[in-house]
């Protein structure tokens, strides 16, 4: 690792028993099978806060269906090199879960992973020409090739029954829609790797600890305060890293740790609600993913859509996510997280942001008042004949969104997700959210290859990597290329072509 003295086994902590550490354990173990590694977990679950399946969007984000990662630009063309991005980070993600499935330590693609196809559906003349030229623009590149477009009303119903009927075959409406989405339990994903590094005696988990303090010593290591929850006694230990993945809480820990990459940095938490079917028959009539476009100043994770999942081998259908705003950086979180964050050299930077972002301000505020039936509302104009009866309110995951300080607004609001690491490289964090755990892979390697240069650029880890993510360094601009990747995971995963 960067700049420290090397010792014969590293040891590594990870805060947080989400996707992003389970990534990262899997990938360090892969790598360095001496390294040694301590997970410490606030809560007595396993990806329970944002990588929950409830909490978390479960969209095998590829931006074949999510309009916000394909802005219009003031000339009128249509931006697509996000969502290309994204598409070609999601690749890596599923090629390093075959990686995982071939070498047994996922039981089952089954498990985590399912084909459900990716729609994106707007009404009214301005949206339809957008999603038109979007379509037109985005379905040349390999990604996206298998892209289908609609006005037709026929058309659109044999795609997506549930949201056309209802509708009068005069009202204009435009759809996309790529067969080979996916639908992903991160949850569960979380939990199957955690589970088999656990058997393996690779790692060392504590469920119920939690992680008050962080002090770098003068070697240039870590010490580090932790909490057994339920014996209330308080601890230390060091690593020669630390990995902050502790979804909205990684704030605050952040904070804690006096790096000076961390200062100016805040949070703004954005809570999410769901409108979930109890309907069986209803359920079994949507397998797909509808996206539309969101309202303005709504922050990417509350794009309205109408989602049909698998959570725990059942089918679900949910609707939403509405924000709602809460104090808390984490659903088991604090209501003084929002105040405890408040520093010296972030509080202008807050301040700011909340200025230039009156639109967020105003949307959280008009989304906190809606009823059940305002809901529903909302819920009718993606799925027309939806009845109250057949939907209850339930609470989704918690966000943090990042706000960085900016020499000439003051502070920006940052939709994505940040990683920030010290200088040395001996301590990092994972902020922000969509597109997230989608992307833990591609994150995870750019954090290795940040914070681990030495050994990323070794001839032997060069080559588990290769092994592991073949395409790391692929071009998925290449037609074949995209094809070859696609053919081999999709197969290994069980997914559609």
């Amino acid at each position: 690792m960067n700049n420290r003295k090397e010792t014969s086994k590293k040891e590594v902590v990870l805060i947080g028993a989400g996707i992003m550490s389970a990534t990262l354990s899997m990938m360090l173990k892969q790598l360095d099978p001496e390294i040694h590694i301590k997970v410490y977990e606030m809560l007595d679950e396993m990806a329970d806060e944002s990588s929950s399946a409830m909490n978390n969007a479960g969209t095998g984000h590829s931006g074949f269906c999510e309009l916000n990662y394909t802005p219009e630009l003031a000339d009128g063309t249509i931006d697509i090199s996000k969502a290309v991005h994204v598409a070609s980070q999601f690749e890596l993600s599923k090629e390093f879960w075959s990686y995982l499935v071939e070498h047994g330590y996922i039981s089952s693609p089954d498990n985590f992973i399912h084909t459900t196809p990716h729609y994106s559906f707007v009404t009214g003349e301005k949206d339809i020409n957008f999603l038109r030229k979007r379509y037109e623009t985005i379905h040349k590149h390999p990604l996206f090739k298998q892209m289908e477009y609609s006005e037709e009303y026929s058309g659109i119903k044999n795609w997506i029954p549930l949201v056309m009927e209802g509708r009068s075959r005069e009202e204009k409406n435009a759809a996309t829609k790529i067969r080979l989405g996916t639908d992903v339990n991160f949850g569960s994903l979380t939990k199957e790797m955690f589970s088999t590094l656990i058997e393996n005696g690779e790692i060392e988990m504590n469920l119920h600890h939690k992680v008050k303090d962080l002090t770098r010593r003068e070697d240039g290591r870590w010490d580090i305060k932790v909490k057994n929850r339920d014996t209330e006694e308080t601890f230390t230990t060091t690593a020669d890293f630390v990995f902050i993945g502790a979804g909205g809480g990684a704030i605050l820990l952040l904070e804690k740790s006096g790096i000076r990459e961390a200062r100016g940095f805040g949070g703004f938490p954005v809570g999410g609600e769901w409108l979930v079917c109890t309907n069986e028959a209803v359920i079994k009539r949507h397998h797909a993913k509808v996206y539309g476009q969101a309202g303005i100043g709504a922050p990417p994770m509350s794009v309205p859509h109408l989602d049909s999942r698998t959570i725990d081998g059942k089918q679900q259908l949910l609707f939403g996510p509405f924000a709602v705003f809460s104090t808390k950086f984490l659903k088991h979180g604090s209501f003084l997280d929002l105040f405890k964050s408040l520093r010296f050299e972030n509080i202008g930077a807050m301040i700011q942001a909340g200025w230039h972002n009156m639109d967020l301000t105003k949307y959280l505020i008009d989304q906190v008042k809606l009823t059940k039936s305002q809901k529903i509302d909302s819920l009718k104009q993606y799925f027309p004949e939806a009845v109250s009866e057949d939907w209850e309110e339930k609470v989704a995951g918690q966000r943090v969104q990042v706000i960085e300080k900016d020499e000439k607004k003051g502070g920006v609001l940052k939709f994505g997700t940040e990683v920030i690491s010290s200088e040395d490289g001996s301590l990092s964090a994972l902020l922000g959210a969509s597109p997230g755990a989608s992307t833990a892979v591609a994150i995870m390697l750019d954090l290795l290859k940040e914070c681990f240069s030495e050994e990323f650029n070794s001839p032997q880890w060069q080559a588990k990597l290769k092994e592991m993510v073949p395409s790391y360094a692929g071009n998925f601009n290449d037609e074949a290329y995209c094809d070859q990747v696609r053919q081999r995971t999709h197969t290994i995963l069980g997914l559609e072509l």
